[in-house]
């Protein structure tokens, strides 16, 4: 099926104007199917029929036009890219007319097919003054449509003429957005023998295969697509657009119900908080005031929420806005997703828009910022949410899955966009790229900072570059290393510096001169403290030549001290001790401490911490009370 062109039509009018007619004229299939509904003449739930032309597939969506049914029809109305306005050439434009196209106004749809029904009992007048009056409604709705087409079902006048019209939408149609996930509201649940439970809907934002696993929210359980039908077709994948019915495998007839959704496992997540783009209904009496308690109605779910303006006590008829929805209980819906707002006493429908950002939280009224961001937010673009939220994070970075809500994006989909932004995943998180370039920028300064304020010292360590910058060391280390590839920074051991700093050139009197005591004094060296005593400045330069490794810092772990010995120092007592015990290959052949003390000529207050520091850096290895020298230890065999 990839490749043919669809499209969504809902069919929609005053009860009694023909709707239903005009479908099993245009298709032959009677989408009364109930029994009620066939007994009362009046459609109580959304009917379907498919119309097929030389162009393409247009699904017909029958919506139900009695006040108390426009519930469902809202439900019906979920993914329709296009509407047919059914009018009868006596009765003319009701007010349930005008509320359905109001509702196809709120949730963005702008093209549609006028037919005037039962031309066959009005007079050319007549149906001349109808189809100006109709024209006109549809214009102040939006809707974009050619000429108004005079039908009779029981002539079947104009009824070749319309189905043109509809073929001709297809013509015109832009490709079904694909999100990256797919989406479909359950509007029915039922069980049949040989596919077990089966539900069907519109499906909307990307495609659906057999073998997929699906979530079902809200709710969490799980499911496998058992089997695909389009228009009773068996298919293997269906793409979004199409109505669908979906057999899933792992789930009881009793555990999902119409009101929920499938979509994939993780994705959405359930609030109760949603952050709105609104746009009062042009037809209402009244301004809209903040905090009115009415219906949210979005797919086939229906729960109370309070409505929040964020900029304004009140929103004029046909005024638009950022808002907020308050919900008495969480919903799980998809950003980009359009609902309708609906009181219920009188039975009105008041609002309508799409939803920003579904999983919010209570925002501070008349926040510049935050309405500048939601206002950016309400263009929905999804690559622009990616980058607002990037912003909001900063440091701190967002994880993958809330920056895929927010966009209403899968989260494949994301992350391309993210890599093409040069963001950079840190973790479970990404931080944006401005974001990034300002931490190497802070980092930068802060080297330079420490640096300036510690020039003895050969840089710093991760940890203590973290507290400077208040980061966690994950995302300091992330930065360092990106630095470091650049060339911006350069890391000495365990410590890290600015690539401009160069720590010898800040090399002191002072630095020599404790250079020349600690060569002069081999391994007999004086004590830290009295080395350095209490003058900052010999204590900067006892620093600097430890990081340079010109003294080497040897430490006895048993007594908790630690001997600073010259690097030649060391090398000499290598060469020594190598000298000394040739044979050290085993633990027998190997020394004793008090052997190597007696052979340096040194006591043990030196001895301990000088091996300690050998066995450390790999010259020898402890075996025991003996030492073995590592450069003479016989290979291992293993068995």
């Amino acid at each position: 099926m990839t490749g043919l062109k669809t499209i969504l039509v809902g069919v929609i009018g005053h009860v009694d104007h023909g709707k239903t007619a005009l479908v099993r004229a245009l298709t032959g299939v009677e989408t009364d199917r109930l029994k009620e509904e066939q007994a009362r003449g009046v459609s109580i739930v959304p009917g379907f029929a498919l119309l097929s032309s030389e162009r393409g597939e247009i699904d017909l969506v029958d919506l139900p036009g009695h006040e108390r049914f426009v519930r469902a029809m809202v439900s019906g109305a979920t993914g329709m890219r296009a509407v047919l306005l059914a009018v009868d050439a006596n009765e003319g434009i009701k007010p349930q007319t005008v509320e359905h196209l109001e509702i196809a106004r709120l949730i963005g749809v702008r093209r549609g097919v006028l037919a005037l029904t039962k031309s066959d009992l009005a007079s050319p007048d007549g149906i001349a003054a109808r189809s100006s009056e109709i024209a006109a409604a549809a214009s102040r709705a939006g809707i974009a449509a050619g000429p108004v087409i005079a039908t009779s079902t029981l002539t079947g006048a104009g009824i070749h003429d319309l189905g043109d019209a509809l073929a001709a939408l297809l013509t015109d149609a832009e490709p079904v957005t694909d999100d990256g996930f797919p989406y479909l509201p359950v509007d029915r649940v039922f069980s049949r023998a040989g596919f077990g439970t089966v539900v069907t809907g519109t499906l909307r934002r990307g495609p659906l295969a057999v073998g997929d696993t699906l979530e079902i929210v809200p709710g969490g359980r799980s499911a496998v697509v058992r089997g695909l039908q389009i228009h009773g077709r068996p298919v293997e994948r269906a793409e979004p657009g199409r109505r669908t019915a979906v057999a899933l495998r792992g789930i009881g007839l009793d555990e999902v119900a119409r009101g929920q959704a499938l979509s994939v496992p993780g994705l959405l997540a359930p609030s109760d908080w949603l952050d709105v783009a609104i746009t009062a209904a042009a037809s209402a009496d009244a301004a809209l005031a903040g905090g009115t308690a009415c219906r949210l109605l979005f797919g086939t779910t229906e729960v109370g929420a309070r409505l929040r303006l964020l900029d304004r006590d009140a929103l004029e008829p046909g005024a638009s806005a950022q808002a907020q929805l308050h919900l008495a209980e969480p919903v799980t819906v998809p950003a980009r997703e359009p609902f309708v707002l609906r009181l219920d006493s009188p039975a009105s429908t008041v609002a309508g828009g799409h939803v920003i950002d579904p999983g919010s939280r209570r925002r501070r009224r008349h926040d510049d910022r935050v309405l500048a961001d939601l206002a950016a937010l309400a263009t929905g673009q999804a690559v622009e949410a990616v980058a607002i939220r990037l912003a909001q994070a900063g440091a701190a970075g967002a994880a993958l899955p809330e920056l895929a809500r927010l966009s209403g994006t899968g989260t494949a989909r994301v992350r391309q966009m993210l890599s093409a932004s040069g963001a950079h995943e840190i973790g479970d998180r990404f931080i944006g790229a401005p974001a990034f370039a300002a931490l190497r920028t802070g980092t930068l300064a802060a080297l330079s900072q420490h640096h300036r304020d510690n020039p003895m010292e050969h840089g710093v360590a991760i940890e203590r570059v973290a507290r400077m910058l208040a980061l966690p060391e994950t995302v300091t280390v992330a930065v360092l290393r990106d630095l470091a590839a650049t060339g911006a920074a350069v890391q000495v051991g365990t410590l890290w510096r600015h690539a401009d700093f160069d720590p010898a050139r800040n090399e002191s009197e002072a630095a020599r001169r404790l250079e020349q005591m600690f060569r002069r004094a081999g391994l007999n060296p004086p004590d830290e403290t009295e080395a350095v005593g209490r003058d900052l400045r010999r204590r900067e330069a006892l620093t600097y030549l430890v990081g340079a490794g010109t003294v080497i810092r040897a430490v006895d772990r048993v007594q908790r001290r630690a001997v600073l010995f010259h690097r030649e120092a060391v090398a000499s007592a290598r060469t020594r001790l190598s000298e000394a015990f040739p044979n050290a290959a085993t633990p027998e052949t190997g020394f004793l401490a008090r052997e190597a003390g007696a052979t340096l000529g040194i006591s043990r207050k030196f001895s301990i911490p000088l091996l300690e520091h050998l066995d450390a850096v790999g010259f020898t290895r402890r075996a025991g009370d003996r030492r073995v020298i590592v450069a003479l230890e016989a290979p291992r065999v293993v068995a």
